[in-house]
């Protein structure tokens, strides 16, 4: 595995089953879907071979813990529970969310890129569709309640508009033909702003 897709190095008392997930994540960034093998994995993560399988004894079991740990990274990456208060004034807010969709852009490039990987084959697998669902729906949840405190008349339309918004700037970066420009943090937040006075009348 090269270095820019090594596994971030993991904090204290990371469990096993998250050294696997990381490792696991790392190499769908890096091989694709055809890379992800159990003994792909006990490599990356440096841990003896068999230690996947332990874990995770099936390929669906295996894809099924990578989508987890997807979500509570990106969780961390976005830290949407950590918003300011729209009511407080929209300009913060704007100034939070910008930086996490371009954090998402830059040094979490390959979980974004990972993110895609695991989606395309959701559409595969009707298991692995239920669990990528049930992990985005706590990111919904979380955008929903910041667009109604934001005033927005319609919230459910408005966080289907972000989404669409935020993934269409991502997969254009990432994977897409933008690939090789990554926008500035001024560059996406004059982006989200106007999106924001479209959806809210600004």
């Amino acid at each position: 595995m090269s270095a820019r897709t090594a596994p971030p190095a993991p904090p204290a008392g990371t469990s096993r089953a998250g050294l696997v997930a990381d490792a696991a994540l790392a190499l769908l960034a890096e091989r694709g879907m055809r890379g992800l093998t159990h003994r792909a994995v006990d490599e990356a993560a440096g841990l003896p071979q068999g230690s996947t399988s332990n874990l995770a004894r099936t390929r669906q079991a295996l894809l099924e813990l990578a989508v987890r740990r997807l979500a509570d990274r990106e969780a961390r990456v976005l830290a949407l529970n950590e918003m300011p208060d729209p009511r407080h004034g929209l300009d913060p807010l704007v100034d939070a969310l910008a930086l996490a969709t371009h954090r998402a852009l830059t040094r979490n490039r390959d979980l974004t890129l990972a993110r895609y990987e695991l989606a395309l084959e959701a559409t595969r697998r009707a298991e692995l569709r239920a669990h990528f669902d049930a992990a985005g729906a706590r990111f919904r949840e979380q955008l929903g309640a910041l667009v109604t405190a934001m005033g927005s008349a319609d919230p459910a339309r408005h966080v289907l508009s972000l989404v669409a918004w935020a993934d269409g700037l991502m997969f254009s970066c990432v994977a897409g033909t933008f690939h090789a420009e990554t926008p500035s943090l001024r560059e996406v937040r004059a982006s989200l702003r106007e999106v924001l006075d479209g959806m809210l009348g600004g």
